[in-house]
């Protein structure tokens, strides 16, 4: 089938094969007909099959056979997406689509000055995408007129639901009109999401393309038994020595995105960090980088994921197994799209057992389990910034014997945990070398560790300079290179700057 035969104008199909579609993928040929025909639509079908283009090139086809509106008045259509990333995604393809019809496509998302978008509503606009929270807070403030509404949209409803927003979601329907095309597109279709069709699609044609919960049939998974610690270690290796030049690394915390994107960095990896605490230019520069090969790892938590089509995305390495496991689904299916072929790894940790026995139960199969390889365990400069543990600089994954004890009067600390109070008594033995002089102050001697003793004439800890027993106790700050504590959070960094 080509898409001529689906019914499309001659405007849009030159943008479709401007964009290199060939034939349409089993959702759009489905979808496409029945949102024409001006069915409401409920259509389940895993990431990466072309959900997009499935409602938005009927929708603009409708909307250009209304007639476009000259002056234009308030949108005619209105796409409503969990995340800020689909969100630009979905109008960027509308834009694409409809390039050569007289509409135009406004996108509103939070995280972001409003005062831009109400200026952009003001001038009107066809179609609608956009996040629920910033759209209700226009709307609040009455510069949104949703009474036009001829087709809505909810896209990556599971996601929808996952993240809360069903409160906002009967709040949006509220402001729009009782007569209306409504579509809902999902990844996963689980009977939550049919609960919610049953509430406002009328009739719907029902759509799935593969069976509920499965995976792309291209994507080569499998899992690493490997304890929490070592993770970070294996992860640097398989990028390393598998030369890979893309792969999204999922967390389940921002803490732990910004922790493991330092841990890389220090690695040699050039990483980067999105999630929802970083501004939306910052996460629009990770994303550009990343897709001009400039970042080699890009980690994201689930939320800052969901929606980032990346063409051609060849690695996917779920670093934490997710807590919901319908989010291992949505994960993955960032690569192997559009046809293509991708692989997912999964960092499989003691404690996360029961996570995995819960995805397997929901793939119904299971996950293959790959022979651990023999990795480095080698500390680098981040692991003085959160409060890491140094392990041997040369080892084995399965040799517990090959890492360095920890000794007495060190504490194993995490990021949060204050360093051991001054005056307890007991000075830390980390440094297996010559003590730091008598009379050095207590803040002054938690450096990071070192392998030995300071030597004469070298940095000792605490900044020190060791240069006999004349200088023992002199502090020379010209030549300081001891960590620096950051004031009032009683811990140190090891000179590394905050991103």
């Amino acid at each position: 089938m080509s898409f001529s035969e689906l019914g499309l104008s001659p405007e849009l199909l030159r943008a479709v094969s401007e964009k290199g579609y060939a034939s349409p993928t089993p959702i759009q040929s489905q979808a496409i007909p029945a949102i024409l025909a001006g069915r409401d639509v409920l259509a389940g079908a895993q990431t990466g099959t072309g959900k997009t283009a499935a409602f938005v090139l009927p929708i603009l086809q409708r909307l250009a056979q209304a007639g476009a509106d000259t002056p234009r008045k308030a949108p005619r259509a209105l796409v409503l997406t969990p995340t800020r990333e689909l969100a630009a995604q979905v109008a960027d393809n509308a834009r694409l689509y409809g390039r050569y019809l007289n509409l135009r496509a406004t996108v509103v998302f939070g995280g972001v000055g409003i005062n831009p978008q109400i200026d952009e509503l003001r001038r009107g606009c066809d179609l609608l995408v956009a996040t629920p929270g910033r759209l209700l807070d226009l709307a609040g403030q009455g510069v949104l007129d949703l009474r036009r509404i001829g087709q809505f949209v909810l896209d990556e409803a599971d996601r929808m639901l996952d993240m809360g927003f069903i409160h906002a979601i009967r709040q949006v329907l509220k402001l729009l009109p009782p007569e209306r095309q409504n579509m809902m597109f999902s990844a996963t279709y689980s009977e939550d999401i049919r609960s919610l069709a049953q509430r406002f699609l009328r009739d719907p044609k029902t759509v799935e393309v593969a069976s509920r919960n499965s995976t792309a049939d291209r994507i080569e998974q499998c899992l690493y038994r490997v304890p929490k610690d070592h993770k970070r270690h294996l992860l640097a290796h398989l990028i390393q020595e598998g030369n890979w030049q893309q792969v999204l690394v999922f967390t389940r915390t921002k803490h732990g995105a910004n922790r493991l994107a330092k841990q890389l960095e220090g690695a040699g990896i050039a990483a980067a960090a999105i999630h929802g605490n970083k501004s939306q230019s910052a996460r629009v520069r990770a994303l550009e980088d990343f897709k001009g090969y400039r970042v080699t790892a890009l980690v994201a938590t689930e939320v800052a994921a969901r929606g980032l089509d990346i063409k051609e995305l060849p690695h996917v390495v779920n670093y934490e197994l997710p807590n919901v496991p319908e989010d291992y689904v949505h994960r993955i299916g960032r690569t192997a799209r559009a046809g293509a072929t991708g692989s997912a790894v999964a960092l499989v940790s003691p404690d996360e057992g029961p996570l995995l026995r819960d995805i397997e139960k929901l793939l119904k199969r299971t996950i293959p389990e790959a022979a651990l390889p023999k990795f480095a365990l080698v500390a680098n400069a981040a692991e003085g910034a959160d409060g890491g543990e140094r392990e041997a600089d040369r080892g084995s994954a399965g040799a517990p014997g090959n890492r360095r004890p920890m000794h007495r009067g060190m504490q194993r600390r995490g990021e949060g945990q204050r360093p051991r109070q001054q005056g307890s008594g007991r000075a830390p033995t980390g440094n297996r070398g010559a003590q730091p002089p008598h009379g050095t102050p207590p803040g002054e001697s938690r450096g990071t560790r070192q392998e030995a003793g300071p030597a004469a004439g070298t940095p000792g800890r605490g900044g020190h300079v060791h240069r006999g027993p004349h200088h023992q106790g002199k502090r020379l700050n010209s030549e300081r290179r001891g960590p620096r504590r950051d004031a009032g959070q009683g811990r140190t960094d090891s000179g590394w700057r905050r991103a």
